[in-house]
C-alpha cells in the first residue's frame, strides 16, 4: 500500500508553546499552502484518513472534495499528548520536569500526557488496522510526532532517529506498507 502522509499546514500559534492535543486553528496562508499539496497528490487516492483535530480535518476534507474520496476521521492519529504542558510556553514549564522528560521522552510521559512510545504503540495499533485493508493507495493528514512515528516504524529508525527528522508543515511523505 502506498500511503501519502501530509502533514497539517501551519498553525496560527505564537512560537515557543507546547501543544499536542489542543485543537488550534490554523493560519489565514492555509488556502495558499495547499495548492502545492493538491496538485503534489495523486487521484488514484482512494481514501483519506486524518487526526480529528481540526488543524488536519481541514485540509483533509478540502483535499477529498478535489479527489472526491472519503474521509476517516481516527484518533490514533492525535498528535503527542503533552497533558498539563498543552499551550504552556516551553520557558515556563517546570525545567526539573521538562529536563527529565527532556532525557527519556521515549519512555517519560509528559505529566497528564504520554510518552514518545505511547505514541508510537497508538501509531502502530492504526498501521496494523490499515494493513487489513484493500487499500492501494492512500492520503493521511496529521501532524509531526505521528509521522516520526511511521518513520520509526515503517522505515525501522530508531526513536533518537526520527525524532532528529523535521517535518515541514504541509510536507508529503510517502511510505510503502
Amino acid at each position: 500500500m502506498e500511503i501519502h502522509v501530509i502533514r497539517h499546514t501551519a498553525p496560527d500559534i505564537a512560537k515557543g508553546v507546547c501543544y499536542g492535543y489542543t485543537d488550534i486553528p490554523l493560519l489565514s496562508s492555509f488556502e495558499e499552502e495547499t495548492q502545492a499539496i493538491f496538485h503534489s497528490i495523486p487521484n488514484s487516492i482512494e481514501v483519506i484518513y486524518t487526526s480529528p483535530l481540526s488543524r488536519c480535518k481541514r485540509l483533509a476534507y478540502k483535499l477529498s472534495e478535489t479527489k472526491n474520496v472519503s474521509v476517516l476521521e481516527d484518533v490514533r492519529l492525535k498528535e503527542l499528548n503533552f497533558g498539563t504542558w498543552e499551550m504552556q510556553r516551553w520557558d515556563d514549564i517546570d525545567s526539573t520536569l521538562l529536563l527529565k522528560w527532556m532525557s527519556n521522552y521515549e519512555d517519560e510521559c509528559c505529566p497528564n500526557g504520554e510518552s514518545y512510545r505511547q505514541l508510537v504503540n497508538r501509531v502502530d495499533d492504526f498501521l496494523v488496522t490499515l494493513s487489513q485493508t484493500d487499500y492501494k493507495r492512500i492520503a493521511i493528514v496529521t501532524h509531526g510526532g505521528v509521522i516520526k512515528a511511521m518513520h520509526t516504524l515503517i522505515n525501522k529508525l530508531t526513536l533518537k532517529d526520527a525524532m532528529a527528522r523535521h517535518a515541514v508543515y504541509g510536507e508529503i511523505t510517502i511510505f510503502n506498507l
